[in-house]
Order: structure tokens, then sequence, then C-alpha cells
């Protein structure tokens, strides 16, 4: 039967120590013991632990050591550390905090600390490998449009990039600016339902079949579904919005202005700017001062007017990125 319980590494030169994180932890948790600073690294490249209990005076290799090894692995650098140790100066702390360690524990311990502390910081750590696996599984659902479309995965990494630089400059904080990054590239997930014969035609689509085109958004929204992740709904809000155009004239639902969430209204500029200045089987690229030219003459029509000239002033990043995600 497998042994489902989450690990932790125990450090300390005292088996006494030890003996004591054991009876206090050892029925909710896998522990495994390292009486030494290199045991411990050893154990850490043998098993990665979910959490380390790290003793710093130690004969051989100092806790500090330690944890300036393993933050320095991009292997390890996710591992929580929690220093418990005898030093209890202010300063003694302060060195363990900077150099990365998650949390500081003074002996002698308190076993309720000691659990209440060891499980918020592997509740962090689920909550990460949660956020990553749904960050994963939205990737790889942007990448599964890709296989319906003209277009390819650089277009899609492109236009995420605009999107964040936007993003940054319109006064987004880093992480949301982020969010929007990860959000974007399911922008044009519904296409997986709109009929190869349309998507894939290499001329212009009939009225009937740019009708038919204009349900992809209200597509992308059944299929991401209602969530309760943050990521999933903000890539719902930007399938159903980034056709939306600022004079009311866009689809599926003709928003108007700042009816429009902004993240929409970021995208939509993106995805054009990116669209216009690539190739296509049924077109060439446009020279990026036309393609500017005309998302400036849309200003209030399709596009955010401020987010307009957010965009242009900073088209020197926006040409970095288009240089480093060529097709």
């Amino acid at each position: 039967m497998t042994n489902n319980k989450q690990r932790i590494l125990a450090v300390d030169d005292e088996p006494t120590n030890l003996r004591v994180l054991n009876k206090v932890l050892g029925d909710t948790y896998k522990l495994i013991f390292a009486k030494s600073g290199q045991e411990a690294i050893r154990l850490v490249e043998k098993d990665s632990p979910d959490l380390i209990l790290l003793d710093v005076m130690m004969p051989d290799v100092t806790g500090y050591d330690v944890c300036k090894t393993l933050k320095a692995n991009p292997k390890f650098k996710h591992i929580p550390i929690i220093f418990i140790t005898a030093l209890s100066d202010p300063d003694d702390e302060a060195e363990g905090l900077n150099i990365g360690a998650a949390d500081y524990i003074s002996k002698p311990i308190s076993p309720a600390v000691v659990k209440a502390r060891v499980k918020t910081h592997l509740s962090l750590v689920d909550a990460q490998v949660l956020r990553d696996t749904r960050l994963q599984v939205i990737q790889r659902l942007g990448r599964a449009s890709e296989y319906k479309d003209n277009e390819t995965g650089m277009h899609v990494m492109r236009m995420s990039h605009y999107s964040k630089v936007i993003a940054l400059n319109a006064g987004f904080s880093e992480q949301a600016a982020d969010n929007l990054f990860h959000a974007a590239p399911m922008h044009d997930i519904g296409k997986i339902g709109i009929a190869d014969a349309i998507m894939l035609k290499p001329g212009k689509l009939t009225e009937e079949e740019f009708e038919t085109m204009k349900n992809h958004p209200q597509i992308g929204a059944e299929i991401l579904g209602d969530s309760d992740s943050d990521l999933i709904e903000l890539a719902k809000v930007v399938s159903m919005t980034h056709h939306e155009k600022y004079d009311g004239s866009g689809y599926p639902n003709k928003l108007k202005g700042e009816d429009i969430p902004i993240e929409g209204r970021i995208v939509a500029i993106a995805d054009v700017f990116d669209a216009l200045t690539s190739v296509r089987p049924y077109k060439d690229a446009w020279p990026v001062e036309q393609a500017i030219s005309f998302i400036e003459s849309q200003k209030g029509l399709h596009f955010d007017p401020v987010l307009v000239d957010v965009f242009v002033q900073n088209l020197d990043e926006v040409l970095v990125i288009k240089e480093r995600w060529k097709d």
C-alpha cells in the first residue's frame, strides 16, 4: 500500500531532538532523519522531501550552509525550510530568513507551534502545486486550440507577452499582469468547436461562415466553464470579451467602452497587432508602422484609446518580444 503522507526531513546532530520531532510529527507525516548537514543534502537529493526542519549549529556543515546550498539548486529551492535552533537572537533569525528559510522556531520547541507552522507551510506548498497544475492544464488547452487554426504557437506566445507589457504599464500589479499572461493563450480556445472547413479555409470566409466563427468566444466560455480557479475564470473572461469593440460593434455581446473587462480590451490590442504583423496563408505580414497606424486609427472604435497609447508608448519592448518569439 502506498504511503501518501507528506515527507519531512528533520536534521539535527542531537538524536534526542530528532526523537522529540518524531514524537510530535510522526503520526501525521513521514519523517526522514539526518544527523549532519552533509547527510541532509544527500537525502534531499535522494528523496526530495516536502519540507525540511533544520538545526543551525552542526559540526560539519551548518544549517545556514545547507539552506544556501539547497536554495541555490533550482531542483530544490522550492522546498520550504524551517530552522529549529537554540539561537534565539533576532539577528540569527533575520539571517535565516534572509538566506531563504520559510520560518524560524526557537528551542526548546512547543509541540503546538511546530505542528501549526509545519501545517501552514505544507498548505502553501499544496496551494502552489495546485496552481501549477491548473496553469499546465490552461497551457495545454491553449496549445490544443492551435491545432484548429492557421496561427502558430509563436502567435500565442507573442500576444501573451504583449498583453503583459500593456497590463504592467496600465497599472496592473506584477501578479495581476502575470495572471493575464497565463490566461491570454486561452483567448481562442473556443475555435476547437468550429468546423475544420471554416477554421482551415485559406481564403475569406462567407458571411454565413463568419457568423459561425463568431460563436467561438461563447464556445470557449463553455469549455472553461465555472471554476473556483481565478486563473481559469480570467481565461473565460478573455475568451468571451477579446472580440468586443470599444464602440459597441463587437461580438458576442456588443459590450461598449469600459463595460468590456480591461483584460479583454488589452488582449484585443495584443491579438490584432500580432495578427496584422504575421504571415498567414491568406495574407502577407504588415510592416509594424502600418499596423501601428491602423491600431491608432481604431482608437475609440475597436480599441480602448488609453490602452492604445500605452501600447504605442512601449513599442520598443513589444518589438523585442516580436523578434525573440518570431516564427
